[in-house]
């Protein structure tokens, strides 16, 4: 229904900076100056600042039983108030269209496959692969038969207020494009594309994005498998070490599960062992070489291709949270930390906002706050009146591979041929013609292989056993994985948003069942707790997830799911604090393998080894200590390599003072530090020397070409006839070694072994070859020294790791790939930062292609149970999406300094933070 956008008083936040105003002034004489392409005369200021939305005043919003009031900090976050749970979620989803809306727009076409209906046919092929995935079929099936009637009850509420906004009629939206975003005004040069009704599907659907780029070890399944063309088993062990149980605490350490598994109980730190990595697959891992090798590739390019949701896949991603009991607390109250590592994004992926029941009651149960995702009602990561609660992610094993052998129009299957089930899709594509797919599909899920055209001779060459069928042509690969079966995640938003004690918050979390996460709790009694949620299948005996699995061999399939009362959670643990931040989450003791691929602890353990010291040494944690850990920065590995680095003879007198800047260094990685510059490059140039130039080419970074025996084997080469020149085909972003912390595991269980074969290198026109660890050390001091000349200059009083680890915010859109003068319109940075891969201040970056930040912390909270409104929090950019909205970027500089803003939560103290009050009228 259309609102009545007529103000009362206030209008549009004024206030803009001068800067703001000149560059405002540039704009129109850029644009005046590209006037030649033909939309120059079009822009304007007023066409930036058209869609700034009406922060003051009243307007009608139809559909409200009673006014809702909407009160914004200076930071633009607002709280809304209102008396029934429909009114808020109503106002919920006009807010953040306000805000928020090309990013919605754009999120629902994503998960719908549907994003060349806005940018052309450079997405049909990601269109092609989410359509093959079915994200929005699901979604629809959720919402028609999964969801409770209180759930689509408000879904729908939300969707209505989004739609009000839009002043929806017969399907589209009567707003101009140019007065919801600049994005829109930008896209009209190109497309007639119109704006579509919200519908509650639009929201359930994104919770499939979320699940996708948090799914687990898929791609260490991809990677595994094409290692085999040119290593062998025990190599393959030796770059993917079982997790170190002796040194890297689990989370659950005091824990319990209930029902029938009741008899878990985690091992004692001093006699845990280190669980093995080989694999138990069906597969022929020995086999592997040529296995996967061009249908793999391509599946791996094609996720590469895949616009991801919240940031690059793998060992890297993850998050950090914890909490800390009253009992060593300056408060005597819990306080519960959260910092979840994604990609950055502009406007930042979360959407900060408290929602407010006026009085508690049965038809209105709210009054929370916290972080939420724009286009989804409800608070993901945040508060209530009673309870706080913190994700991590879990990081289980809910994807797998099948290889799938075609007969005519269907596959084998325990012998027999079965059809597949087909189903036409149709891409519309913006300015062309659409294009039609065919999607089949297996018993165990969508056929991926069908989307690349690198991959339509899947399996050429696949490893199988003897008694596998005939591969002919090849095997297709399906995939099968959690999030494609309907679920109640979205019920479980709503539950823990209005759960006010620990009971409460594990029946909500066994609702969460896709992304598999962790939660952490705490409550204003001064309980904490810990809940492992998530659909985790279970496998057959000879089948670990390792490796892609037959799928003609129904004994390979999923036998079915972790029951709820199995997972693990800890309840008030007697050492007083629970830490997670993607390590494992039991020890190999627990029944149940959740997955062998966990992350490898290099953030946990020094987040506990942080908190022990200050138990101690008798000291209390107050929230400044909170904040203070979240923004530590040192580096694991420098730790065990420096003592090693400095004892290396170095002959050149250059290279010799590289060396001695780490002399003295205390391991963190500040900004200004010339010696966390000159250590990073020194590692990454081990990794390279190391491992990635004996990686198989599909994992190596895009460019970089070397010359390998074409043998499947690794180390010198005795005859340099027979070498052949080959080049790397992965994304910058994606490469190995990437330089997480398995990589700090492998190289720390490897050290020790001064002539181990890793440390094997040939000679090349420059230098010789290496054959111990500290001649391939000397080699990746000098090379870093002349990569650091390169990048930073000859003199090292000019050096500074922030010079080199610099993070852009970008537009997801038409800020990375539209003209040059929308990206510096919509575009902000570089800033220079400080923290590192697998640091606490987890500022990640890719060791195979180069130093730009490419996760980050991408908010940061800490809660104080004892009251709420000394709270603290940030986000990474700020509450608008408008590209010169005061809060496009302005919580940026505070995110970049680790600072954090009061958390307004209590009428009083939002009142007194309120810089502008709307109220909406029914």
């Amino acid at each position: 229904m259309p609102a009545n956008t007529t103000a009362t008083s206030g209008g549009r936040t004024a206030g803009r900076k001068k800067g703001r105003r000149l560059r405002l002034f540039v704009i129109v004489l850029a644009v005046a100056l590209v006037a030649g392409l033909g939309f120059g005369a079009w822009w304007s200021i007023s066409t930036v600042r058209a869609s700034l939305p009406q922060v003051k005043g009243s307007l009608t919003l139809d559909g409200l039983s009673a006014p809702v009031d909407v009160r914004r900090d200076a930071q633009g976050i607002p709280q809304i108030y209102a008396d029934t749970a429909e009114d808020l979620f109503r106002a919920q989803g006009y807010v953040q269209a306000q805000d928020r809306f090309w990013e919605m727009d754009v999120r629902r076409h994503l998960t719908s496959g549907r994003l060349s209906e806005m940018f052309g046919k450079g997405q049909v092929d990601t269109d092609a692969f989410l359509r093959t995935l079915g994200w929005r079929r699901v979604a629809q099936q959720e919402y028609d038969e999964e969801l409770s009637a209180e759930t689509k009850k408000y879904l729908q509420a939300y969707a209505e207020g989004v739609n009000a906004y839009l002043d929806v009629e017969d399907g589209k939206a009567r707003k101009s494009g140019e007065d919801i975003s600049v994005e829109y005004a930008a896209l009209g040069f190109t497309t007639d594309y119109e704006i579509e009704e919200w519908t509650p599907v639009d929201s359930v659907a994104w919770l499939k994005a979320m699940a996708w780029d948090l799914r687990g070890n898929m791609q260490d399944e991809i990677d595994r498998s094409l290692m085999y063309s040119r290593l062998g088993p025990k190599q393959i062990a030796e770059l993917y070490p079982g997790y170190p149980y002796k040194t890297h605490e689990p989370i659950v350490q005091e824990g319990a599960v209930d029902g029938a598994t009741d008899t878990y109980e985690p091992k004692a730190s001093a006699t845990r062992g280190q669980a093995g990595s080989g694999s138990a697959n069906g597969l022929q891992s020995g086999e592997t070489g040529a296995a996967l090798g061009t249908q793999l590739a391509g599946l791996s390019k094609v996720l590469e291709n895949m616009p991801d949701a919240l940031g690059p896949n793998g060992n890297g991603i993850g998050s950090n949270s914890w909490v800390v009991s009253g009992k060593h607390t300056t408060s005597g109250k819990p306080l519960l930390a959260n910092d979840p590592h994604l990609a950055p994004m502009l406007p930042s992926l979360w959407y900060q906002m408290g929602l407010h029941c006026r009085s508690i009651s049965e038809k209105c149960q709210y009054d929370v706050s916290g972080y939420t995702f724009s286009g989804m009602p409800g608070v993901i990561i945040g508060h209530n009146q009673e309870i706080a609660w913190g994700m991590t992610n879990l990081g289980a094993d809910v994807t797998d591979l099948y290889l799938e052998k075609i007969q005519g129009d269907g596959y084998l299957r325990d012998g027999k041929v079965q059809p597949f089930e087909t189903r036409k899709e149709t891409i519309e594509v913006a300015g062309g013609r659409s294009r039609s797919i065919t999607v089949r599909e297996t018993d165990n899920g969508p056929l991926v292989s069908d989307r690349s055209e690198e991959l339509r001779d899947v399996g050429e060459e696949a490893p199988v056993e003897s008694a596998a069928p005939d591969r002919a042509d090849g095997y297709a690969i399906a995939l099968r994985w959690t999030a494609l079966d309907p679920g109640r995640s979205m019920d479980a938003v709503f539950s823990l948003n209005r759960a006010t004690d620990f009971k409460q918050f594990r029946a909500a979390a066994a609702l969460f069942e896709v992304p598999s996460q962790n939660l952490i709790y705490a409550d204003r009694e001064g309980n904490i707790g810990y809940q492992a949620p998530g659909r985790i299948p279970t496998r057959a005996e000879g089948h670990d997830g390792t490796l892609p699995a037959p799928g003609w061999d129904s004994g390979y399939d999923w036998t079915g799911f972790i029951p709820q009362k199995a997972l693990p959670y800890e309840y008030n643990p007697k050492r007083g604090y629970i830490v997670t931040a993607n390590q494992a989450v039991v020890d190999e003791s627990y029944p149940y393998p959740m997955t062998r691929d966990w992350g490898y602890g290099a953030r946990s353990q020094r987040i506990n080894d942080l908190i022990e010291s200050k138990i101690e040494g008798r000291g209390k944690v107050s929230t400044e200590d909170m904040r203070t850990m979240q923004m530590d920065s040192r580096n694991e590995i420098a730790v065990k390599l420096t003592p090693l680095l400095l004892k290396v003879d170095i002959e050149d007198p250059d290279v010799r003072d590289g060396q001695q800047l780490l002399e003295g260094w205390d391991y963190t990685q500040s900004p200004d530090s010339a010696a966390a510059a000159y250590f990073n490059a020194v590692w990454r140039n081990i990794l390279k020397l190391a491992f990635g130039d004996k990686l198989p080419k599909e994992l190596r970074v895009e460019g970089d070409c070397i010359s390998v025996e074409p043998a499947d084997k690794t180390g010198p080469v005795d005859d340099p006839d027979a070498r052949v020149r080959e080049c790397g085909q992965r994304d910058p972003d994606a490469a190995q070694p990437d330089g997480g912390d398995r990589w700090f595991e492998v190289v720390r269980r490897l050290v020790d072994d001064e002539d181990s074969q890793w440390w094997h290198t040939d000679a090349t026109r420059t230098d010789p070859a290496t054959k111990t660890r500290d001649q391939l050390f000397a080699r990746a001091m000098e090379d870093a020294r002349w990569e650091l000349t390169a990048e930073l200059g000859k003199d090292m009083d000019t050096w500074s790791w922030g010079r080199l680890h610099t993070l852009e915010l970008k537009n997801q859109t038409i800020g990375t790939e539209g003209p040059g003068f929308m990206q510096w319109l919509l575009n902000r940075g570089p800033y220079e930062l400080g923290g590192g891969e697998a640091a606490v201040d987890a500022t990640g970056w890719n060791a195979a292609g180069g130093y730009s930040v490419i996760w980050v912390p991408s908010m940061r909270m800490v809660v104080s149970l004892a009251d709420f409104d000394k709270s603290k929090w940030v986000n990474l950019t700020g509450a608008s999406g408008h590209a010169y909205s005061p809060n496009y970027t302005d919580q940026t500089e505070k995110w970049v300094n680790g600072e954090l803003y009061d958390w307004a939560y209590g009428d009083e103290a939002v009142e007194e933070a309120t810089e502008n009050h709307l109220v909406l009228k029914p």
